[in-house]
């Protein structure tokens, strides 16, 4: 793997040439591979790594341009600009069905997706293959002698209770900008009450902002934050230094994430996408269940937690109305800004 940083890529695809704000890229396989495939995706590269170095070590002959974007420019690539990706890889499901029912991905059918249990496939167009939890991390070194809250009521006591604490150092993501931000806040909210109260008081404590779970760990582990609300569990999991943090699934409800794949119809390489979703699905799935890999792609149940899995379908295009959205957004704003 060749490992390459961006911040804005200038993308050449049969002659035209497309601006993508891009976080981070890396390229896998053959310099000299006569077949080669082109995935945009919002999973950080340490994550989705060891899928796609099995797919090139098992497919021998293609190399494999990974680009990771927020989902926003995602949707703008091949929404608005359809620029022609071979793949596309999304935390921000609600927003992989809307691709799909735009007419922006193509159907594929195999052994492999006809082996899918019902809840990880949708219209033979878009694919789930994890599930990851939205978690609560916790700075031990913020905590101290400070009882763990185990759900979201009690976050609320001990971010109350200890301002002195807390103030400046909550993170939760920007939902104006991050897909999976708004994904996770829209099903809280439709979930419990519970989450605008927490919200309005992240916000009396002067909450900071993000666009990734992967930026807000960061922070934790360096001691900027003591809390990182609504982050990937599986990303928490996936660390070196989780010596820093505590990882909790709040006991009231535990949202749960499918992390999903499409083809586009811009695709130029259609048979090596069907390819590499077919690979994908067979190192996720054993006997309709999703294996827990050891790069954490995917999590077990704990105990006495309500996993809550959002379901991959049309009612995620709900909270896409462009007035729904306007209304959460106002609505989150007057919560979380003070």
């Amino acid at each position: 793997m060749r490992r390459i940083g961006f911040a804005l890529c200038l993308i050449l695809f049969a002659g035209q040439v497309f601006a993508l704000q891009i976080e981070d890229r890396a390229q896998f396989g053959p310099d000299d591979a006569s077949q080669s495939l082109t995935i945009i995706s919002t999973a950080d590269i340490s994550f989705i790594s060891p899928l796609i170095e099995s797919f090139v070590a098992e497919t021998q002959d293609v190399s494999i341009d990974y680009i990771v974007a927020s989902s926003a420019e995602l949707m703008r690539a091949l929404e608005e600009e359809v620029q022609p990706f071979d793949i596309a890889i999304s935390s921000a499901m609600d927003l992989q069905v809307k691709l799909a029912n735009d007419g922006r991905a193509r159907t594929h059918r195999s052994d492999a997706t006809r082996a899918l249990p019902d809840w990880a496939i949708w219209n033979d167009m878009v694919f789930a293959f994890t599930q990851e939890p939205a978690a609560i991390v916790l700075s031990r070194a913020a905590f101290g002698e400070l009882p763990i809250p185990e759900n979201r009521q009690q976050l609320i006591t001990t971010l109350r209770n200890n301002p002195e604490v807390f103030r400046g150092r909550v993170g939760t993501y920007d939902v104006r900008d991050s897909g999976l931000g708004y994904l996770f806040a829209t099903q809280d909210a439709r979930s419990s009450e519970t989450y605008w109260r927490l919200t309005e008081v992240m916000g009396s404590l002067d909450a900071k902002l993000y666009c990734c779970s992967s930026d807000m760990i960061d922070e934790v582990v360096r001691g900027e934050l003591a809390i990182a609300y609504n982050v990937l569990g599986s990303y928490a999991e996936g660390r070196s230094d989780q010596s820093a943090f505590t990882t909790i699934l709040p006991s009231d409800f535990t949202t749960v994430m499918l992390r999903s794949a499409l083809i586009p119809q811009s695709s130029q390489n259609p048979a090596y996408s069907e390819q590499f979703i077919d690979h994908l699905l067979d190192q996720s799935f054993e006997g309709g269940a999703l294996r827990v890999p050891e790069n954490a792609l995917g999590t077990r149940a704990q105990d006495g937690v309500d996993l809550r899995p959002i379901e991959l379908g049309p009612a995620l295009l709900v909270y896409l109305d462009r007035f729904k959205n306007r209304s959460f957004i106002e609505e989150w704003e007057s919560a979380i800004l003070r």
